[in-house]
């Protein structure tokens, strides 16, 4: 019996642009060996996505009784967030916004079959 393990990571302070490249990495592959794949990598937004599938993996295994080593990303994809906008006053009285881009990251883990 198939379960939709999911989780998600909302408002996180990262460009999506940013996060689709960690995410992009990821899947398709078994849980485990993505979080062993993200732990190494140098972006932030990987300590990030490594915490949302380690979540997601104790989702599964407490409230579903999955093995963590069963467990596939089969869908993982980042969203955008509502973006902040900040003043910044150029020459001549101009206005220059500085947007703070923000982003929503969610997982939804399978079992192999």
């Amino acid at each position: 019996m198939a379960h939709d393990i999911r989780a998600q990571l909302r408002n996180i302070s990262i460009s999506a642009q940013k996060v689709r490249l960690v995410v992009d990495m990821v899947r398709g592959k078994p849980a485990v060996s993505a979080m062993n794949q993200l732990h190494f990598m140098p972006n932030a937004a990987a300590r990030e996505v490594e915490k949302l599938i380690h979540s997601a993996v104790a989702n599964a295994e407490e409230n579903f009784g999955v093995s963590r080593e069963d467990l596939v990303v089969a869908t993982i994809f980042a969203d955008e967030a509502p973006t902040r906008k900040w003043r910044r006053f150029g020459a001549r009285g101009r206005f220059k916004p500085l947007l703070r881009r923000a982003s929503h990251i969610t997982v939804i883990l399978h079992e192999a079959e």
